[in-house]
């Protein structure tokens, strides 16, 4: 495919569902880094039953909160797209370590893949899904 490629013209419907999906996303990661930037003891001890140190806690709401802004800027979405696929990936191991559902790990990456698709142009010229 040449880098010339058009994309399929985005409507403005089209545009607003992928801000609403991406929006999803964004305030639940938003929600999980201000409990580990905030110190919530259910959040700690979530750490502790996951296998990890609560110690720990701050620095990864940090990468949290870092990935989820690259994310809402536009012009390093794609690079938050990344980084928060990254950052799930290792969610989803810690879960599947210990034996418990992971769906919802999964469900943040791919509704945030889904949402960036839709509401910007340079996505849908990567991943043609039409042809």
């Amino acid at each position: 495919m040449s880098p010339d490629a058009q994309a399929a013209p985005a409507s403005k419907k089209m545009v607003w569902t992928g801000r609403i999906l991406s929006a999803l996303p964004v305030l639940l990661l938003l929600f999980s880094a201000s409990g580990k930037l905030m110190r919530v003891p259910q959040v700690t001890g979530g750490f502790t039953h996951l296998g990890w140190p609560a110690s720990i806690a701050l620095a990864v709401g940090i990468l949290e909160l870092s990935c989820t802004i690259i994310y809402v800027i536009p012009r390093t979405a794609i690079l938050g797209a990344i980084l928060l696929t990254g950052y799930m990936g290792g969610a989803v191991a810690t879960h599947v370590r210990i034996g418990e559902p992971f769906i919802l790990q999964v469900m943040v990456g791919v509704v945030a893949w889904a949402g960036l698709y839709l509401r910007d142009e340079r996505v849908r010229k990567l991943i043609p899904l039409r042809s």
